[in-house]
């Protein structure tokens, strides 16, 4: 052995990355773990991987189900448990060194997967078994595994000519680059804005805000001052509440500009880049667009069928949102303002509309929803609906202090999984929220019970107080923790089809039909108490919070089915038509009509749902195609008199919630539902099927 080579090994041997986790339910020891182990973890994670891989392909035995579909799911482990570690960090906590070592793995990672995704030979032995799979005596879920593994390499390019390949890889280790520059891109402008409230700052706005606003503060090392910073949470009830019209103008450009700012952390050229290498792609695997490709591996099936559906939303929405525009603009003039509605005001007359329409605002409820008390009210319609309870863990290692991990406990009271609770917004963080993994479920070598991770932005609360949550905030948290249901309830064997591992566009039905509880009387009566004396939600108060949900839904739905639509076009169309990205947002909004006191909910520059990688491109409509069947879904529980149904809540949970990908989706609803969703529950949901007048 030589001397570098022994180096390593010793290296290694010392990198935790790479020993058995002597820890809790062997969770990633994160206090051991250092930006320097990435690399060589890394290193021998693709080198292990791809000599399992180099085995199976080369395995002189007649390919079948075990000797190459199961051998594929036992391989890679190490790079799945060393990426899981990573990418949390890098999206979570992370830091100038997490960052630079994310702009060389993403590239690798994508050469690394390029040759066993284009391996002929290996995609020779999943064809020859794909070919004759009805007489290979499969069980459901394994005949699912063998058609998701044919597809994945037919669609990764396997089936190509050797120039065509070596092409597509090249697209691939770029694409994977300039997804992760767009990201980093984002965080830069996201970390480098705020904006300081002096005493003179703070007409409107609440006590609870402010103490926000300082904890904030605290967070960037500005003790004593109080900032409003670009992430969602700061912004969105700044510009409800502000009185200060220019500081809400201020806000709203800085939000809306992000990764638009002529500055390093630009985003405009990277989007041109990355909409041509996509459509080569298409081109290369015969599709004409690059929505046809995505689309055709989904619910949906084609652009066509995407945008039938956006566009029937849209029509009541766009008419929705023009009658509360009007309403909002004569209310500016009932006061005396001299002014035209524009952007940063819709939020805060909206505001004062729904006050006098339903007599409701948010400040009047946030006090009552308090995060502990919602996290408790998650975790017990979970008890109710699928018998899992939760108790806190303090001894699991975790990446920064706020992070919470609890134990959960199925209903034979074995042990089920992991569950992390990430809640408040820093400058490590990327913005929005999410759902993700450390280990997922599977029962191919024995049983794995999955690690799951729930990260959101919250504002925390100053001096000790509790963070309160907004209405919006509290549906966000219920939502992250039905995809966090999705993965720890699964119960499949393979890990390929574990947990959230189904198209996009039935991903998010566990997560949005998990928001129906959110707001339930009987949810809010139990745990909406008031963060100071403890008392319960009043009723009055509760049923205005319930009367004024469907408020402003066409202002929500305009700015959701914008930016559904935005992705579809910058996707159908050819790419040379977007080299402008300003100008094509503009013609695309001028094109729908677009109210001009709305903007998109993500703008190009700062839509990471389909620029910071591929899983949402082409495919941002999926919440609303989920949304069709949520909407549905929930009406059983209303149809059996009760949300917490027995027998209801074991066909959700049998069907939807632990089968993971390991059945069709839509077979998987129609066993749930009886029969396919109806379309109009979603108009019904939102209040779109009255008249503007009527709501």
């Amino acid at each position: 052995m030589s001397e570098t080579s022994a180096e390593a090994e010793v290296q290694n041997l010392a990198n935790p990355l790479l020993k058995a986790w002597q820890t809790p339910l062997e969770t990633p020891p994160f206090a051991e773990i250092k930006p320097e182990h990435f690399l060589p973890a890394f290193e021998q994670a693709f080198a292990d991987h791809s000599a399992e891989v180099a085995a199976i392909t080369h395995d002189p035995a007649l390919p079948d189900f075990d000797n190459t579909i199961t051998a594929l799911e036992r391989s890679g482990k190490l790079l799945s448990k060393v990426s899981a570690v990573f990418y949390d960090l890098v999206s979570a906590h992370s830091s100038p060194a997490i960052l630079e070592i994310d702009k060389e793995v993403s590239p690798r990672m994508a050469r690394h997967w390029n040759p066993i995704m284009m391996n002929a030979v290996l995609f020779g032995r999943i064809a020859m078994l794909h070919e004759k799979r009805a007489s290979l005596g499969l069980t459901g879920e394994q005949m699912r595994l063998l058609e998701r593994t044919y597809t994945r390499f037919h669609r990764s390019g396997a089936g190509l000519d050797d120039a065509a390949k070596a092409r597509m890889a090249e697209i691939n280790e770029r694409l994977a680059h300039l997804g992760t520059s767009f990201s980093h891109h984002l965080l830069g402008d996201e970390q480098e804005w705020s904006m300081e409230l002096g005493e003179d700052d703070r007409a409107g706005l609440s006590d609870t805000f402010v103490a926000a606003a300082k904890a904030a503060a605290e967070e960037r090392g500005m003790p004593g001052k109080a900032i409003v910073t670009l992430s969602r949470s700061s912004v969105e009830p700044f510009l409800q509440s502000s009185d200060r019209r220019d500081l809400r103008e201020k806000v709203y450009k800085a939000f809306t500009a992000r990764g638009d700012n002529g500055n390093a952390n630009d985003n405009n050229a990277t989007i041109v880049e990355i909409l041509s290498l996509r459509e080569e792609t298409a081109k290369i695997l015969g599709f004409p667009t690059y929505a046809a490709y995505r689309l055709e591996d989904s619910m949906a099936k084609t652009p066509e069928a995407v945008r039938g559906l956006l566009e029937r939303v849209w029509k009541p929405a766009r008419a929705r949102a023009l009658a509360d525009r009007d309403a909002l603009q004569a209310l500016i003039t009932e006061e005396g303002g001299n002014f035209t509605l524009a952007s940063w005001d819709w939020r805060y007359y909206a505001e004062k509309l729904r006050q006098r329409r339903a007599n409701f605002d948010d400040s009047a409820i946030k006090p009552y929803l308090v995060l502990d008390h919602m996290i408790e009210a998650a975790f017990d319609c979970a008890t109710r609906l699928f018998g899992v309870t939760f108790e806190e863990r303090k001894d699991v290692p975790v990446w920064h202090p706020d992070v919470r991990v609890w134990e959960v406990t199925g209903r034979d009271g074995k042990h089920k999984a992991l569950f992390y609770g990430d809640y408040f917004a820093r400058p490590s963080k990327r913005s929005g929220a999410w759902m993700t993994s450390l280990r997922d479920q599977q029962k191919l070598d024995g049983a794995v019970a999955p690690l799951v991770i729930n990260v959101c932005n919250f504002a925390k609360g100053a001096d000790g107080a509790p963070s309160l949550l907004s209405p919006d905030d509290a549906r966000t948290l219920f939502h992250e923790f039905g995809h966090g249901l999705h993965g720890m309830l699964s119960d499949v064997t393979y890990p390929s089809l574990s947990g959230t591992s189904v198209f996009t566009d039935f991903v998010e039905l566990p997560s949005q039909l998990y928001e129906h509880w959110q707001e339930r009387p009987e949810v809010l009566q139990r745990f909406a108490r008031h963060y100071q004396t403890g008392e319960a939600l009043p009723d009055d108060l509760l049923k205005r919070f319930l009367a004024a949900r469907k408020f402003n839904q066409g202002f929500a739905t305009v700015e959701f089915v914008s930016s559904a639509l935005v992705d579809l076009e910058f996707h159908t169309q050819p790419a040379a038509a977007s080299r402008d990205i300003r100008a094509f947002e503009q013609k695309e909004l001028e094109k729908i009509g677009m109210p001009a006191e709305i903007s998109l909910r993500h703008r190009p520059t700062q839509f990471g749902h389909i620029f910071s990688g591929d899983h949402y491109a082409s495919g941002y409509y999926s919440y609303m195609w989920s949304e069709v069947m949520d909407a549905d879904a929930f009406v059983a529980f209303e149809e059996a008199g009760d949300i917490f149904d027995p027998a209801t809540a074991k066909r959700l949970h049998d069907d939807i919630y632990s089968s993971g990908g390991s059945r069709d989706p839509e077979e998987a609803y129609v066993a749930f539902r009886g029969r396919e969703p109806e379309p109009d529950a979603l108009l019904r949901r939102r209040g779109l099927l009255e008249t503007p007048e009527a709501a």
